[in-house]
C-alpha cells in the first residue's frame, strides 16, 4: 500500500530536503542569456539618458519666455542655432532666444523646454512665434530619468525576454551573469516501452516520455539529459539510476512507481540514497515517488505520459524555480466553468480545459491519454478539500505557454 501525502507536504518536503542544491552564475553574451535567469543584479554604471533631450522636434527654450504664449498673442523669440540629433550642444540660451532641435537632440545650457515645431511660426526669421505656451521640462526626458547611476536595473533571478536584453543593451551589457542551467537526467522503464521509430509490435508501445519530459524539462531552462529505455530488471534500472545520478542535479526515472510486484524504482532509490514519499493525495500522479541519492533530487513518476508531465510541472518545476532562483513562471487566467465538474474529495485534481465561445470547457480523458496536453489551453486545479465544481464557477487556468 502506498503512503500517500498531500501535494502541499510533498511540495514542503521537496522544499526542505532540496534546499542545498542552487545554481552557480556563468556569463554569457547577451543574444544568448534570453529565456536564461539572471544569476546577479544589474546595476546601472550610468545616467540613462546620460543627458536632457528633446522628446519632439521644435525649439528649445526656457519656459517662462513663453508664459503667456497663445496664437492671437504669440511670444517673439530669436532663434540662435541648431541642434541635430548625436550633436553636443555647446551654445548657451539667452533670454528671449531659441534654438532649433530634433528629437532626441541634446537641450542646450540654460533651456529647460521644447516647443513643438507645430505650435511655431518661424515664417519671417530669426523671429520664432511662439503659438503656445510650455511648462518647465515639458517635451524634454530628463537626464537619468529612464536609469541613474547606481540604480539596481533588475534583481537576481529575473528571467531575461527580449524586453529586457533591450534595457540591458541600452546598458552596454554585452555579457551577462546568468545562472547556470541544471542538468536533469531522463530515464524510461519498463519492458512494454519500444523506440518511437519504426512499427510498433503488438503489445509494446512507443516511448513517449523521455521525449516529453525532455522537452519540458528544455522548457523549464534546464539540460535534459536521456537515458534510454531501461528494462524491467533491478540490476538495469539500479545502474542507470547510479549513473544518471552521479551526472545530474534531478533525475526522473518514468514508470514502475506502482505498488506491483515488478516496481523496483522506490527500492533502489531507499538503497541508494533516502525515500522521503511514495504516493501523492493527486490525480493524475498519486504514485509519485521522491527520494535522495548522493545529495541529488530523485523523482519517480508514472508510466502514463500525461500524469508523468503533470507531476513534473507540479513538483519538479517549482524546485527548479528554487534552484534558478526566479519566481514561479506560471501564466493564468480566470474563466468560468461551461458544465459541473465532479471530484473525488480527499485529493488534489488536475484537469485540462480548453477555451470556447462559452468559457472554459473540460477536456476529459484517462491520465494516459497523451492527446488531451496538445487539445487542451492549460489545466485547472481542484482542490483535495472540494467536490466538485459547478458551471458558471470562476476557475484559475494555468495556461501551457
Amino acid at each position: 500500500m502506498l503512503k500517500v501525502v498531500s501535494t502541499e507536504k510533498a511540495l514542503e518536503i521537496i522544499r526542505e530536503e532540496f534546499s542545498h542544491i542552487k545554481a552557480q552564475t556563468e556569463t554569457v553574451i547577451l543574444s544568448e542569456s534570453i529565456g536564461r535567469t539572471l544569476g546577479d543584479d544589474i546595476l546601472s554604471e550610468e545616467n540613462i539618458p546620460a543627458f536632457n533631450r528633446s522628446t519632439v522636434d521644435g525649439f528649445a527654450v526656457r519656459a517662462k519666455d513663453t508664459y503667456g504664449s497663445s496664437e492671437s498673442v504669440p511670444s517673439q523669440l530669436e532663434i540662435t542655432g541648431e541642434i541635430l540629433m548625436g550633436e553636443k550642444a555647446e551654445a548657451k540660451l539667452g533670454e528671449g532666444e531659441c534654438i532649433r532641435i530634433s528629437t532626441g537632440g541634446m537641450i542646450p545650457e540654460n533651456a529647460d523646454s521644447v516647443v513643438m515645431v507645430e505650435h511655431t511660426d518661424c515664417t519671417f526669421p530669426p523671429v520664432c512665434l511662439i503659438l503656445k505656451a510650455v511648462s518647465p521640462f515639458e517635451n524634454v526626458t530628463k537626464k537619468g530619468d529612464d536609469t541613474r547611476k547606481g540604480d539596481v536595473v533588475f534583481k537576481k533571478g529575473k528571467v531575461i525576454s527580449s524586453r529586457e536584453a533591450g534595457v540591458l543593451a541600452s546598458l552596454g551589457r554585452s555579457k551577462v551573469p546568468v545562472a547556470s542551467k541544471p542538468r536533469v537526467g531522463i530515464i524510461s522503464t519498463g519492458d512494454e516501452i519500444v523506440s518511437i521509430e519504426g512499427k510498433v509490435p503488438f503489445g509494446k508501445i512507443r516511448d513517449i516520455n523521455t521525449h516529453i519530459l525532455s522537452a519540458l524539462i528544455n522548457e523549464l531552462g534546464c539540460i535534459p539529459k536521456e537515458y534510454g529505455i531501461i528494462r524491467d530488471n533491478y540490476d538495469d534500472i539500479y545502474n542507470s539510476v547510479k549513473k544518471a545520478v552521479s551526472e545530474n542535479d534531478i533525475v526522473l526515472i518514468s514508470g514502475g512507481s506502482s505498488a506491483g510486484a515488478r516496481d523496483m524504482t522506490a527500492e533502489i532509490i531507499g538503497t541508494l540514497g533516502e525515500l522521503y514519499l511514495h504516493g501523492i493525495a493527486m490525480k493524475p500522479g498519486k504514485p509519485t515517488i521522491v527520494g535522495r541519492i548522493d545529495q541529488k533530487a530523485v523523482f519517480g513518476l508514472p508510466g502514463h505520459p500525461a500524469a508523468a508531465y503533470f507531476v513534473t510541472l507540479r513538483l519538479v518545476k517549482p524546485l527548479i524555480d528554487t534552484i534558478l532562483g526566479r519566481n514561479s513562471t506560471d501564466r493564468a487566467v480566470t474563466g468560468r466553468l461551461t458544465q459541473n465538474i465532479s471530484s473525488n474529495h480527499g485529493r488534489e485534481e488536475l484537469l485540462c480545459v480548453k477555451f470556447t465561445a462559452d468559457g472554459v470547457t473540460p477536456v476529459f480523458g484517462k491520465s494516459g491519454i497523451i492527446s488531451l496536453l496538445s487539445e487542451s489551453d492549460g489545466y485547472i486545479i481542484i482542490d483535495r478539500n472540494c467536490e466538485g465544481l459547478k458551471q458558471g464557477d470562476e476557475v484559475h487556468v494555468i495556461l501551457w505557454n
